[in-house]
């Protein structure tokens, strides 16, 4: 078996393995502290691992973001602008790179995500689809004729503007633009509206954030339908695989739509979906990046 190396770098704890597709032969989870800290670790990882005898073609990091993705650019592998203290301006990418001398493939967690579940799970066979994270923030992949979108910046699915339901005075938690949908239905801004985290929460009231943020992420995603045309969305996250959330969103979205444009697709239970891969999406997705970086390293 070839084998890859993929990180999974999140805000509160950094995923890296050793493996390739879903077969996993070496596994670490390290604190997310500093940036130099935590990098250091990540390469000592794999350098343990290679110096044990296992041949690593190259690395794919799916990281948080927001990032800088367009290649040949100065600031490639860069997380740009994040909230995260002391993670903005960090090069990424280049000291994973030069600390194990392997290509690297990089990209968003949540195309990570997407690209896992487009090679083995929810989303598997199909050329254009949507994978989107509700969780600690909300945020969202498209595949579009089987590859992931970019442009000048990765999609930003999450603060997407929506209309507030009737009667919602919540001022919204996203420090950029306060009530798009992030700010709304995020896990952050629930545990603001219901007084603790969601998966804290006496059994009504759970039901009652999990409705709700579904609601709202229903609203977002008329953007999504009618942007990207998705032939599935695929949905995971801490919230987004919650029980109930799934049914919740695909019960909204066709009053959401309105009737328009009448694809019976989109009333379909096939059409929104829950991760098929659960929470190892983007793990399993940074393996795939890492295994296009091998054909094609970065110029």
């Amino acid at each position: 078996m070839r084998l890859y190396g993929g990180v999974e770098l999140g805000g509160t704890k950094t995923l890296c393995v050793v493996g390739a597709g879903t077969d996993i032969v070496a596994e670490a989870r390290i604190p997310t502290t500093d940036p130099s800290a935590t990098l250091a670790a990540v390469v000592a990882f794999f350098r343990r691992e290679i110096a044990a005898g296992r041949e690593i073609r190259a690395i794919g990091v799916a990281s948080f973001g927001p990032v800088e993705l367009r290649r040949g650019a100065p600031r490639w592998g860069l997380i740009t602008t994040t909230p995260k203290a002391g993670w903005s301006d960090v090069d990424v990418a280049g000291p994973i790179g030069a600390g194990l001398g392997l290509p690297v493939g990089f990209d968003t967690d949540v195309a990570g995500a997407a690209l896992g579940e487009g090679r083995f799970g929810a989303a598997r066979g199909l050329e254009t689809f949507v994978y989107l994270t509700v969780g600690t923030g909300i945020g969202g992949g498209a595949v579009i004729g089987g590859r992931i979108a970019h442009g000048l910046v990765h999609a930003e699915m999450g603060h997407v503007s929506v209309p507030r339901e009737p009667g919602d005075d919540f001022p919204g938690r996203c420090p950029f633009h306060r009530d798009c949908l992030e700010g709304m239905a995020s896990g952050p801004a629930l545990a603001d509206r219901f007084g603790a985290p969601v998966e804290t929460l006496a059994a009504e009231r759970q039901r009652a954030a999990v409705e709700l943020s579904a609601r709202y992420v229903a609203t977002g995603l008329r953007n999504v339908v009618y942007a990207l045309a998705p032939e599935r969305i695929v949905i995971g996250g801490g919230v987004g695989l919650a029980d109930g959330f799934v049914p919740a969103v695909r019960a909204a979205l066709p009053g959401v739509l309105g009737g328009y444009p009448g694809l019976p697709e989109h009333a379909d239970d096939a059409f929104v979906v829950a991760a098929a891969l659960g929470t190892r999406a983007g793990i399993v997705g940074a393996l795939a990046l890492a295994e296009e970086a091998a054909v094609t390293p970065r110029p």
